[in-house]
């Protein structure tokens, strides 16, 4: 009896309980109880994500402010500084927002993404095609499914092999960093999320300088934001990529139905929700890999997925280093075939998932998972992780499951995050014609 007190007294302080405020049901209480046994600290509040931008993740050497945040959400959807495109139809149509859609969960809302050489948007990115006066080997198109960055402040180490970031699962990697494409960038000594920038503006044809940015009116908010920089540096990729970082810092699914719950919204999310969230913190085993507080890690685990080259998609190939995951980067056999463990906020807003987009339902993800066994003729069943263990549920638990992924750890306003115009007036996120179209969009 004490200790049911005790442990009712621990969930009262927990949401701020008062007579009439809340009511609490008994999956409530199994559910605050599968989370403080799953936290790393004991503590279910391990799990809450912050709505003050004081207590985001961010980079000593790129400290956040509302300023440089400002001016990144503005950088990241601007099309003007698409002047590197490798062909002159394709500059000034894409910007970082061509692969990374809001309402798509800042993931392509198709199974790949494209930024220079793409054509069009249709609805949330799912119409973005390749341009046709481009060769396949001329677009900008990734081989592996790029990630979200939703919550990516929480990530120490970018990438699906993890490649980028000099802390976390990099120490003692530093011998690699001259020898790989970009990850030399990783000798600067920023985080992650700031060193995969300093080289995606490059990889995708993003090129800031001082005319430019006073062109596209934003000189006056560079000025703001880094001030105690000189005019050579003041006005560069290199600052671009810290707004841009530290607009992605920002980025935080506060308002999924599972952050309410924990906020003290019991009502937030519905009972099928609660089950799949207890589900997903115990006997489903999810959050042995899936426990920070993106419901991510820096973990790296053999899954035996497909990879992008297995299904139609351009530029990709079976001898592409990306397809070994983690041991691409290291070089390590015992790292073949290892991917980083993503978060899985707004998880659903798209139909693609795993690195190489093999599966185009939750409901498959979850079944290839309790199965435990692979999909890739290159990967046998001996190699995948010790963690992925077929486990049973039964049909209703596998649905609450999915509604708990698909739609407890769904914001519904990721839009919020997005600017409602840019300094230049030009059309964002894409600004070919047919985007312009597509989106409703004149100059």
């Amino acid at each position: 009896m004490r200790k049911y007190i005790a442990f009712l007294f621990l969930v009262c302080l927990y949401f701020q309980c008062t007579k009439d405020k809340i009511e609490f049901n008994e999956l409530d209480f199994k559910l605050v109880n599968a989370l403080t046994a799953s936290s790393p600290i004991d503590d279910m509040a391990y799990y809450q994500l912050p709505t003050d931008i004081n207590k985001i993740p961010q980079d000593d050497k790129n400290p956040l402010s509302d300023t440089k945040i400002n001016l990144g959400k503005k950088l990241f959807f601007e099309t003007g500084f698409a002047n590197k495109a490798l062909k002159p139809e394709g500059i000034g149509t894409y910007s970082c927002a061509s692969c990374h859609v809001p309402n798509a969960g800042f993931k392509p809302n198709n199974f790949q993404g494209i930024a220079d050489g793409g054509f069009g948007f249709g609805i949330d990115g799912d119409g973005r095609v390749k341009n046709t006066s481009y060769l396949d080997s001329e677009i900008d198109v990734q081989s592996a499914r790029p990630l979200s960055l939703v919550n990516v402040a929480y990530v120490t180490n970018t990438f699906w092999n993890g490649q980028f970031g000099p802390y976390g699962a990099n120490v003692g990697t530093e011998h690699l960093w001259d020898k790989r494409e970009d990850t030399e960038r990783n000798r600067l000594g920023f985080e992650g999320i700031e060193t995969v920038n300093f080289a995606g503006l490059i990889s995708h044809r993003l090129s800031y300088d001082s005319l430019s940015i006073d062109s596209l009116g934003y000189k006056a908010e560079f000025d703001e934001a880094f001030s105690d920089e000189s005019d050579e540096i003041r006005y560069s990729d290199f600052t671009a990529s810290l707004a841009i970082s530290a607009y992605l810092r920002s980025i935080i699914s506060d308002q999924a139905p599972f952050q309410r719950w924990i906020r003290g919204e019991t009502q937030a999310m519905t009972d099928n929700m609660k089950k799949g969230a207890i589900l997903f913190f115990s006997k489903a085993n999810c959050s042995s890999c899936h426990y920070e507080q993106n419901l991510g890690s820096t973990e790296f685990h053999v899954l035996g997925v497909k990879d992008m080259y297995q299904r139609p998609s351009y530029n990709t190939n079976g001898t592409d280093r990306r397809n070994l995951g983690r041991g691409g980067f290291t070089g390590l056999v015992a790292d073949y075939y290892k991917f980083k463990v993503p978060g899985l906020y707004n998880v659903g807003d798209t139909d693609f998932y795993f690195h190489g987009a093999s599966q185009t339902k939750l409901e498959e993800v979850v079944s290839y998972k309790l199965n435990a066994k692979s999909e890739n003729i290159n990967i046998p069943d001996s190699l995948l992780s010790v963690k992925l263990k077929a486990i049973t549920l039964n049909p209703e638990e596998i649905q609450d499951l999915v509604t708990f992924l698909e739609y407890g750890l769904h914001d519904p306003d990721l839009n919020r995050y997005a600017p409602e115009e840019l300094n230049s007036g030009n059309c964002f996120p894409n600004a070919d014609y047919q985007s312009k179209i597509d989106i409703g969009c004149s100059e």
